[in-house]
């Protein structure tokens, strides 16, 4: 606890000492709002047009405190572990602080750090990267109709697979997610590698590699293996009123035993503590989610449709993913499915109502073919473009689990209320 006061306190100071001119917010080139404007967001705007006028450096941040309403249980049965009680409370407040620094001309910086998450209380760097719209630093104007066109990423970074990952909560950043909780399989990774875009009329197209690890260290050298990833889609607006998305990804990674893609999130889940049993086992700090332990040799492929008709919008998931851990010799198949409906309203969209239905199949290492289901009923206020207000009601179920496993015949069930800031 002494460190992590000593290294807030450093950075705060260290923040302190920064021009207040550097410290005036401005919208960034090429950059996704982290308010009430960047929702339905996805990869940042392509824009050839600039506002540099020298190095800019951006601060931001988020918090988020929850009430939380939950009852879990399971089926109780003799060899089934005993679920620990929980009670209605809040959780513990998440926090993070961003970092965007325009370095130059088509060229910016972002970092961001978690000051407080569920898993770690202490502070620690989720990741960054550096990104180049522009080769102005080479020469001005270099190869500057194909940047028009291409971006590169590179750092070790949130990988873009699938669309999902841009409507999730991170930590304390869940002004862009309508409901509290995520997805079932939540798809999210930080690897060490580079990604290179290119848009056109509404095309999407990115390719990306990485070094396929979570941890970074360069000892276990047989477990590094490069991971590949691929993106390809349409987003445009149709007319006036109407937009439409569609994209597939796909994210390949071979020996290297250590595969995060469903585990990769060290912050923590929103539903803290369900599935958790009278020893502090179970499912921790992933409450909630399904990890299908699919860590060698894997291959998943996403596909996404997104729409918005005035402020009727829709988001879908199709997700295939396919492996096996280093101990098994054959792979075994889960499968996520997913669709959410909001309505948004209101004279600048503030309010929504929405809800989502989510499953996901597949088969445990020990044999077993399994099935999980969530159902969301979820609305929204902002009461300006930094501040949500958001309740869910959430409803999950696991189905078929053996009666060793804390899921078998589980749920769990009730309402939750979320504060959430972002700027």
């Amino acid at each position: 606890m002494k460190t992590s006061i000593k290294l807030f306190s450093a950075i705060l100071l260290s923040l302190a000492t920064i021009p207040l001119t550097a410290q005036t917010q401005r919208d960034l080139d090429n950059y996704r709002q982290p308010d009430q404007r960047g929702v339905n967001d996805f990869e940042a705007v392509k824009d050839s047009t600039t506002s540099y006028d020298g190095v800019h450096v951006r601060i931001g941040g988020a918090s988020t405190l929850q009430f939380q309403a939950l009852d879990h249980e399971n089926s109780g049965a003799e060899g089934t572990p005993v679920l620990q009680e929980i009670g209605d409370n809040f959780n513990l407040a998440t926090a993070n602080l961003d970092l965007d620094v325009v370095l130059y001309d088509g060229v910016r910086m972002h970092l961001r750090t978690y000051l407080s998450s569920q898993h770690h209380t202490e502070t620690y760097v989720k990741g960054g990267y550096i990104q180049i719209d522009k080769l102005n630093f080479i020469s001005q104007g270099f190869a500057e109709d194909l940047m028009n066109h291409v971006r590169v990423k590179i750092g070790h970074m949130e990988n873009n697979y699938g669309d999902a990952h841009f409507r999730r909560t991170d930590n304390a950043m869940s002004l862009h997610n309508p409901f509290i909780g995520n997805y079932l399989m939540d798809s999210f990774t930080t690897e060490v590698g580079a990604e290179v875009y290119y848009f056109s009329n509404g095309w999407i197209g990115m390719l990306g590699l990485t070094n396929g690890k979570l941890n970074q260290a360069v000892t276990r050298p047989e477990t590094t293996s490069p991971s590949f990833l691929a993106k390809f889609g349409y987003d445009d607006y149709i007319s006036d009123d109407f937009r439409f998305r569609l994209t597939g990804s796909i994210y390949h990674t071979n020996q290297t035993g250590s595969a995060y893609l469903y585990s990769g999130d060290r912050a923590g889940s929103r539903y803290y503590n369900v599935f958790t049993d009278v020893d502090g086992a179970g499912d921790g700090f992933r409450a909630g989610r399904i990890n299908p332990d699919l860590k060698n040799e894997m291959t998943s492929v996403m596909i996404n449709p997104f729409f918005k008709v005035g402020g009727l919008e829709f988001f879908g998931i199709y997700e295939n993913a396919k492996g096996k851990r280093s101990t098994e010799t054959d792979s075994r198949t889960w499968n996520q499915y997913s669709g959410e409906l909001i309505y948004r309203f209101g004279e600048t969209e503030d309010f929504y109502l929405g809800t989502r239905y989510n499953v996901v199949d597949g088969t445990l290492v020990s044999g077993e073919d399994v099935s999980v289901n969530r159902f969301q009923l979820g609305a929204g206020w902002f009461m300006t473009k930094n501040i949500l207000m958001k309740a869910e009601y959430v409803n999950q179920k696991y189905n078929d689990y053996p009666v060793t496993d804390i899921h078998n015949d589980g749920k769990f069930n009730g309402f939750m209320v979320e504060a959430a800031i972002a700027f």
